[in-house]
């Protein structure tokens, strides 16, 4: 989430100053965010949330964010992979030692020669010291293969969370909470997933691009073909 056109392979661990200047976007790792300085101002998929001194959020891939900071923040951010951080994505830090770890970790990366060994083990410390994630009550088992097949006969529907969530008998924020523990992502980015996973599969039965643009609701070729490049893009 930074302040101006990201890297191909930003580093995992950085330090991030915010402005007025608005901010919006996705990304398909695990984003964690832990304030240093100020108030960083976010809306993650709707929720508005804000962000100060001690405080952290775990912005799960695919979900759609805008960021601000009126007043000017400043933040230490961690950009990963590991799904362990799953049950943690939402939510904030559960334990008090995050504060000081948070700073001693900007203090390397502010220094002229960081610790190589303080920043290889911050990805782990960081994951320890935001605390145990809090247990959750299970409701009724979502049957993930019975949606996505629902969802594939109705892509010319202008589907949303609220029609997912009805077909597993839930509310819709259940299901998000439900979808981004049990997924890993947002529950408009898993239904994005499963439209490109029909694409493919229907690209390699040997279906033409308009064909399969056609069954799976892509408003033109190109805009399947350009999905499907992002999509690949996102994997390498």
């Amino acid at each position: 989430m930074p302040d101006h056109a990201s890297p191909a392979s930003p580093p995992p661990l950085s330090l991030r100053h915010y402005g007025a200047s608005r901010g919006s976007h996705a990304h398909g790792h695990f984003q964690v965010l832990v304030g240093l300085e100020g108030v960083l101002e976010l809306e993650v998929e709707g929720r508005g949330l804000r962000l100060g001194t001690g405080e952290g959020h775990v912005v799960a891939p695919g979900d759609r964010h805008d960021f601000e900071s009126r007043g000017g923040s400043r933040c230490l951010v961690l950009d990963t992979p590991l799904a362990l951080w799953t049950p943690f994505a939402g939510q904030g830090p559960h334990a008090p030692r995050l504060l000081p770890l948070a700073r001693y970790l900007a203090e390397c990366l502010a220094s002229p020669a960081p610790s190589p060994l303080a920043l290889h083990h911050a990805p782990a410390l960081l994951l320890e010291a935001w605390g145990p994630a809090r247990p959750r009550p299970r409701g009724r088992a979502i049957a993930w293969a019975a949606l996505a097949a629902w969802a594939q006969a109705r892509w010319h529907q202008p589907l949303g969370i609220a029609d997912l969530a009805a077909f597993a008998c839930l509310s819709p924020s259940q299901f998000a909470q439900r979808c981004r523990e049990e997924q890993g992502m947002s529950p408009m980015h898993w239904l994005r997933a499963q439209r490109l996973l029909q694409a493919r599969q229907l690209r390699s039965s040997g279906l033409s691009v308009a064909e399969v643009a056609r069954r799976t609701g892509y408003r033109s070729p190109s805009a399947l073909t350009a999905a499907l490049r992002r999509d690949g893009a996102a994997s390498d």
